[in-house]
């Protein structure tokens, strides 16, 4: 899947790509083909960076129910030839999701179009989860014969089915067709279940890793083979290392971290710091300026775990350098240091902005850390990442910060919050947004009542109105 093209923030489309509460509010006083038209390009087109994580099907499903809109457009999509030739759940996991929460609220039409597709789509696995939660048994049971019919009836398809029902996300279906008195229905599903169970059996007891009586030289040559192969070993070997290791192998744990093999040095470096030996920090300072790529990554990772006041005090040293060991230093003081660090902190937060956008992944750290912190100077920052960012999460992450930094957050970001796509951010701005806004006091009344709601975010809203202002 390409990275999505995201519209500016200032734009409804960009809006609603973002997930933003205002997205909603502008999206209600538009035009109703202009807001439709740019809720239908969000659903069929996921504006995700991470679309396993970020949250969007219930932001946009309560926009369809606002707008009365039809689903005609997520029909062509679904049914559309591409969906034989691009099978990724990616294409169409927003839109299966979208329909899952329309049917809970009573759209009959989002169920059958599940149903239909459940029967004939390439993503009917996703389809059919939505179902589990939200269709009756009968609907269910009827789905039993094409669904299995996507299987044939050799060796190759009963595999291939009993990897389906093993690693079904929900297996109300699967356990009624398993009741089905057809032999073609039942047994055949009792037969997968069973294969499924002693598959995850055969799997466990296949595992290739390390072994009792390892030595630290194994465990080294152990994570070497996995860069050999591609596949990064060392967070794994170092915990092995922490099980083989005794004070006598110090000396050759310190020359791998020194001068190793990829594997061994990262795997090396890793151990020492979680350690805490006196000597990973100019260790890791050596990997960064000398070791390979990979190895100075491995080696800033394993510098961020540690929890040291020495390793806070280094990290003061090291803020101001211009490299990946200078930016990890400025996420470590957000996370463990004090407010004598907030200028090196705000700093860091600048400066990730300047150099690298409103979607750095250090700003994660670093908007948790002027939060924290208590850095007012940071609000105007802060403000800019939040309008800014495509990533729901970091925009979450940048209202907590606001609500501890910005004085005007609960009459400000807070209100649009209420309608964010995050159920964390809703539940923030249930807590802080003032209630003088007659739109507060309605949307928190909403919230309350809705039972797709998360219990957090209820929770949140009775805290602020009792039972008889609802």
């Amino acid at each position: 899947m390409f990275d999505p093209v995201i519209a500016p923030s200032g734009t409804l489309l960009g809006l609603l790509q973002r997930g933003r509460g205002d997205g909603t509010l502008h999206a209600l006083t538009a035009p109703r083909a202009e807001a439709l038209a740019a809720l239908n390009h969000c659903v069929l087109r996921d504006p995700r960076h991470d679309w396993q994580v970020e949250n969007r099907s219930l932001y946009y499903a309560r926009l369809y129910l606002d707008l009365n809109g039809e689903l005609d457009a997520i029909e062509a999509h679904l049914f559309d030839p591409e969906d034989v030739l691009d099978t990724e759940e990616s294409r169409t996991g927003l839109a299966l999701a979208v329909l899952g929460h329309l049917a809970s609220y009573g759209r009959r039409d989002a169920l059958a179009l599940l149903r239909r597709y459940a029967a004939h789509g390439s993503n009917w696995a996703w389809a059919l989860d939505e179902l589990a939660l939200r269709d009756d048994d009968a609907g269910l049971r009827a789905l039993a014969t094409p669904v299995l019919a996507r299987f044939p009836a050799d060796a190759e398809g009963e595999a291939e089915l009993a990897a389906a029902v093993r690693d079904a996300f929900e297996p109300r279906p699967w356990r009624l067709w398993a009741e089905d008195p057809r032999e073609s229905i039942g047994t055949r599903v009792r037969a997968a279940q069973e294969t499924g169970c002693f598959d995850r059996w055969q799997r466990q007891m296949r595992s290739t890793g390390p072994r009792p009586g390892w030595s630290v030289q194994a465990v080294f040559e152990w994570a070497q083979q996995g860069v050999e192969r591609g596949v990064a070993l060392h967070i794994p070997a170092a915990r092995c290392l922490t099980a083989v290791a005794g004070p006598e192998d110090r000396p050759e744990i310190v020359r791998a971290a020194q001068d190793g093999s990829e594997g061994a040095r990262s795997t090396a470096l890793r151990y020492l710091a979680d350690s805490n030996d006196p000597a990973a920090l100019d260790l890791i300072e050596a990997a960064v300026v000398t070791g390979p790529a990979p190895v100075a990554e491995a080696a800033v990772d394993a510098f961020e775990r540690m929890r040291s006041m020495a390793a806070v005090d280094r990290a003061r040293g090291w803020a101001r350098r211009p490299d990946p060991l200078g930016a990890a230093a400025g996420r470590m003081l957000a996370c463990r240091g004090g407010a004598k660090d907030s200028d090196l902190v705000l700093g860091a937060l600048r400066e990730a902005v300047r150099g690298e956008g409103p979607d750095a992944p250090t700003l994660w750290t670093l908007v948790d850390g002027a939060g924290r912190l208590g850095i007012g100077c940071a609000a105007p920052v802060l403000r800019h990442v939040y309008r800014e960012t495509a990533s729901s999460h970091l925009r979450g992450r940048a209202a907590r910060a606001l609500a501890a930094t910005d004085p005007s957050f609960p009459s400000g970001f807070a209100v649009e919050c209420l309608w964010d796509c995050e159920e964390t951010t809703r539940e923030l701005a249930a807590r802080h947004a003032e209630t003088g806004d007659t739109r507060v006091v309605e949307q928190l009344r909403r919230l309350a009542s809705d039972p797709a709601e998360e219990a957090e975010v209820q929770t949140a809203v009775r805290s602020r109105i009792g039972p008889d202002a609802m």
